[in-house]
């Protein structure tokens, strides 16, 4: 397997929440939430720390439980985190640092992939084309609290802006819990609400190409439409992770609309492309 990485931080942002990584047959995107200004999150610790203390806590359960699922790491790795903060951190607030999850590892003739939060996974399968691996829960509890920012006219009852509320204190009454998302954060049952699977490496549906995103690099796409899924493979392939994310600056630049979906102009991004062999 052959693998290319990309992570830039926003511009104007002194720290990148994003990270990613490869360790041996495991890769991986995090992307760490926001702090929300004026919220006390209970933590004298940030995203970028949590996101970088989670990478290096699933570097050392992959070496210890190498057998072990990607759910049993991550559970693994988020228990081992939350002895990292220390004393002084209240780690049952709901605004506790946190993350999304990206995983893929290669599995003898598999490919395993885990995704937790708004981080998703595009596979070339060959003769069943382009699929991608998403965790829809997030995308939808933001939908119920956009909806129920509506009048009942269907008129606006707040700003455009206000419409979009990741970063309002209404998201926090559903993190973690069945009927809402589940997210990387203090409590390990998170990784086991995680959309997993497997797909073959050989065969004619074999996996040849993944990419592993976070939102801020998945705009492309899903946003901003400056390709398809099979066409953003392609540019990681032939132009490399790098290239993705300045189309993605790009466009964030030219675009003043702000439209509803998006919350903040510019975002980290972060990139993972994996090649594997030909049979």
């Amino acid at each position: 397997m052959e693998v290319r990485l990309a992570s830039v931080a926003a511009p104007g942002r002194p720290v990148n929440e994003d990270h990613a990584f490869a360790y041996g047959d495991l890769v991986g995107v995090l992307d760490g939430v926001t702090e929300d200004p004026g919220l006390d999150s209970g933590c004298r610790h940030g995203p970028a720390w949590y996101v970088r203390r989670l990478a290096t806590r699933l570097g050392q359960a992959h070496d210890a439980m190498p057998t072990a699922s990607l759910a049993q790491l991550l559970a693994v790795a988020i228990d081992g985190l939350r002895r990292d903060h220390g004393d002084g951190c209240d780690l049952t607030c709901p605004r506790t640092p946190a993350s999304t999850v990206c995983l893929l590892r290669v599995d003898g003739e598999h490919v395993e992939y885990l995704v937790l939060g708004d981080s998703p996974l595009v596979l070339d399968c060959g003769g069943r084309g382009v699929e991608v691996i998403a965790d829809e829960r997030f995308a939808h509890t933001i939908a119920r609290l956009r909806e129920a920012a509506l009048v009942p006219d269907g008129s606006q009852s707040v700003g455009v802006g206000a419409l979009v509320p990741q970063h309002t204190p209404g998201k926090y009454r559903y993190i973690n819990q069945s009927g809402g998302y589940w997210i990387a954060a203090a409590n390990p049952q998170a990784a086991f609400e995680a959309v997993t699977g497997t797909l073959p490496l050989r065969g004619p549906a074999r996996v040849r190409r993944a990419a592993l995103l976070t939102d801020g690099a998945s705009r492309a796409v899903e946003h901003f439409r400056l390709t398809d899924w099979p066409g953003l493979l392609d540019l990681l392939t032939v132009h490399g992770p790098a290239e993705l994310i300045r189309q993605v600056r790009r466009a964030e630049i030219a675009d003043d609309t702000r439209i509803q979906s998006r919350h903040k102009r510019h975002d980290d991004a972060t990139a993972a492309l994996c090649l594997f062999e030909e049979e």
